[in-house]
């Protein structure tokens, strides 16, 4: 499997990652899965304290006893609940951060997390406060490193100017290509990798995707439209490979991504996203297709 550089860090990352909130929700199923992935090359696991309110980083902790140095793995926190309790609410401060990454420790039974990030964030937050949290948990070893997971273009560019993020995760497929317009270039010139979510789009970019089409369409797609680009994109990759490999292919084209984290809930899906590892990469002629036939995207709000 293929590694990449996360931005000026030591870290490096599987290109092929395994994003953990689509895991099966028996514990043993998802144990099964975490290690099956790592068996088979993936070296970066993403998870976050949110996902069943704790649950799914306590089956990677599970998943990782005795493997702990095979992974690189990163989790996120900001989102402020209680065990127990199904509300949560938005909480970026310096107190509670430094608190959610020790809870996250200790259900994920580690004493140091490779990749903590902050779970999304606005404008409006106490940026430098929240910097500061990342900054000691780093400097009294919880952490290596951080970076937040963000698609808005106004609070990424806060953190890159203001502090020392080594990555961004955000969503980002054919379907969803507003990173494009500033966000990728903008993080490639300042060497911050980008870690890609939802490269299939829930299904949509898939060899059977056109039966995973909401009535009520997907971002600026009707659809009627991805009906129409489902069946022009499968014309357009048949015989090279499973249009979800494409898919997450076109998340790993530009220099600026080191890692897609397609989620899988069951192993046929998992094993399908790993052997994009020794898929084809897209060719300039196919990458141009792809993007002839969907849409360049552009962020409306949060600019």
């Amino acid at each position: 499997m293929k590694t990449h550089q996360l931005g000026q860090s030591e870290l490096f990352v599987s290109e092929i990652g395994l994003g953990s909130m689509s895991l099966p929700e028996n514990h043993q199923d998802g144990v099964y899965m975490i290690q099956k992935a790592i068996d088979e090359g993936v070296n970066f696991v993403d998870t976050a304290d949110l996902y069943r309110f704790g649950n799914v980083e306590t089956t990677v902790g599970e998943a990782l006893k005795g493997r702990r140095e095979d992974v690189i793995l990163a989790t996120k926190g900001g989102n402020h609940w209680e065990a127990g309790k199904e509300n949560w609410h938005w909480d970026p401060s310096k107190a509670y951060i430094k608190e959610a990454c020790k809870q996250s420790l200790k259900r994920l039974g580690t004493d140091y997390i490779d990749l903590y990030q902050l779970h999304g964030g606005t404008i409006d937050d106490p940026i430098d406060e929240t910097i500061a949290a990342f900054e000691e948990l780093k400097q009294e070893g919880y952490i290596r490193c951080y970076g937040i997971s963000s698609i808005r273009p106004n609070v990424i560019r806060e953190y890159v100017h203001r502090s020392n993020i080594v990555s961004v995760m955000m969503q980002y497929s054919i379907l969803d290509r507003r990173p494009e317009e500033t966000v990728l270039p903008l993080l490639a010139e300042n060497n911050i990798s980008v870690i890609t979510r939802g490269p299939v789009g829930k299904g949509i970019l898939s060899d059977n995707g056109e039966n995973k089409i909401p009535e009520n369409g997907y971002l600026d797609y009707s659809a009627e439209e991805l009906q129409e680009i489902v069946k022009q994109l499968q014309q357009q990759t048949s015989g090279n490979r499973p249009l979800s490999q494409t898919a997450i292919r076109y998340a790993l084209h530009h220099p600026a991504v080191a890692a897609a984290i397609p989620g899988a809930s069951k192993p046929s899906q998992l094993e399908n996203n790993i052997q994009t590892s020794v898929s084809p990469e897209l060719s300039a002629k196919e990458l141009a297709a792809i993007q002839s036939i969907s849409k360049a995207n552009k962020y409306d709000n949060h600019r």
